[in-house]
C-alpha cells in the first residue's frame, strides 16, 4: 500500500496517471455495457482494469467505476454491489469477506484546502479495509481511512476517520470546520 502522496498536477507523473484514467474509463464503460451474464467478457475486462485476474470468489455487480484500477487490491470473497466507485489513486485494499452495498464510494485523492495550492497539487492517502467489514449502501470512505476487522459502516455514512475493529459507525452531518 502506498503512503500519503502529493503530486504536482503539471508533471509527467500526473500526465501518466491521466492517461491511465482515460484508458480505464474506456474499459469500465465497456464493462458496464456488457450483458450481466457475460462472465468471460467481465473477467477479461476486470483483468485489464486491475492488471490481474479477479481473486477467487470475488463478486462485482456492474455498473462498476474506478479511475486507476491498478491500485485496487481485492482479497478473496469480496462482494461489491452495483454502482460503486473506487478512486484508487493512492491505493485501496479490501480484506477477505468485505461486503460493500450499492453506491458506496471510496476516494483516495483530493486537493489541498489552500486555494492557492488547490489547482497545483493532487493529494492522496490509501484506504485500508480489514477482513469481514460491511460497508452500507451509499457510504463514502475518504482518503487515509483504515477500517478495522468486523466493523460496520452504516448506509450513507461519511467516514473521514479510522474505524476501530468490531464497531458500528454512522452519520453524514457536515459542519463548519474553519474559515479563511
Amino acid at each position: 500500500m502506498s503512503s500519503d502522496r502529493l503530486m504536482r498536477i503539471h508533471s509527467a507523473e500526473f500526465q501518466a496517471m491521466a492517461e491511465r484514467v482515460l484508458q480505464v474509463t474506456g474499459l469500465t464503460s465497456r464493462l458496464n455495457a456488457l450483458p450481466f451474464d457475460d462472465e468471460a467478457g467481465k473477467a477479461a475486462l476486470f483483468e485489464q482494469i486491475l492488471g490481474k485476474p479477479l481473486p477467487p470468489k470475488v463478486t462485482i455487480y456492474p455498473p462498476f467505476y474506478t479511475d486507476h484500477g491498478l491500485r485496487l487490491d481485492l482479497a478473496e470473497r469480496v462482494f461489491i454491489n452495483q454502482n460503486c466507485t473506487f478512486l484508487d489513486y493512492a491505493g485501496i485494499r479490501l480484506g477477505e469477506r468485505v461486503m460493500i452495498g450499492p453506491k458506496a464510494t471510496f476516494i483516495t485523492g483530493g486537493h489541498p484546502v489552500d486555494p492557492e495550492e488547490r489547482r497545483l497539487y493532487l493529494t492522496g492517502a490509501p484506504i485500508d479495509v480489514a477482513e469481514n467489514v460491511w460497508i452500507g449502501a451509499g457510504a463514502t470512505i475518504l482518503p487515509g481511512v483504515s477500517i478495522g476487522r468486523d466493523a460496520v459502516v452504516a448506509a450513507g455514512a461519511v467516514v473521514a476517520d479510522d474505524v476501530p475493529p468490531a464497531t458500528l459507525v454512522t452519520g453524514a452531518k457536515a459542519s463548519v470546520y474553519r474559515q479563511w
